[in-house]
């Protein structure tokens, strides 16, 4: 009896194991196509200071969800996206927000900090009218 009870524990352990997999994975993939997360990637694609810093071919990774820096809720969502390139590596932060549920958001800032500290703005609405784009 004891070892199918073993077997029992050990195949719901890869089973629970698997599912936590699963769902970290489509997590992931949630914040990534987000229009916030898509939008700051691309302000740092074509920005050539934040390039030049990092250096290409530029990696995105995975967010830490345990950061209490992310944070998305019906209204508003800050990012912490861990970038790297060959020179160096560091975080694109993003702040975003919308007026009401299911409307189109509006990036508030995106900047880049390396790992030694120096911050590179990306992004800042202009104006009084957040849809107004200001690229840094």
């Amino acid at each position: 009896m004891s070892v199918l009870l073993g077997k029992q524990v050990f195949f719901t352990g890869v089973a629970a194991s698997g599912g936590c997999a699963l769902l970290y994975y489509l997590i992931q993939k949630a914040f990534s196509r987000a229009s916030y997360y898509q939008w700051a990637l691309e302000h740092l694609r074509s920005h050539p200071e934040a390039l030049e810093a990092l250096g290409t071919p530029l990696n995105v990774h995975y967010l830490r969800l345990t950061d209490k820096y992310n944070f998305v809720d019906i209204a508003d969502a800050k990012l912490k996206i861990p970038v790297s390139g060959p020179k160096s590596e560091g975080y694109l932060y993003v702040s975003s927000s919308r007026d009401a549920p299911f409307k189109r958001w509006n990036l508030q800032e995106v900047f880049l900090e390396l790992k030694d500290g120096q911050q590179i703005p990306l992004f800042k609405p202009s104006g009084e009218n957040s849809n107004e784009l200001k690229k840094e």
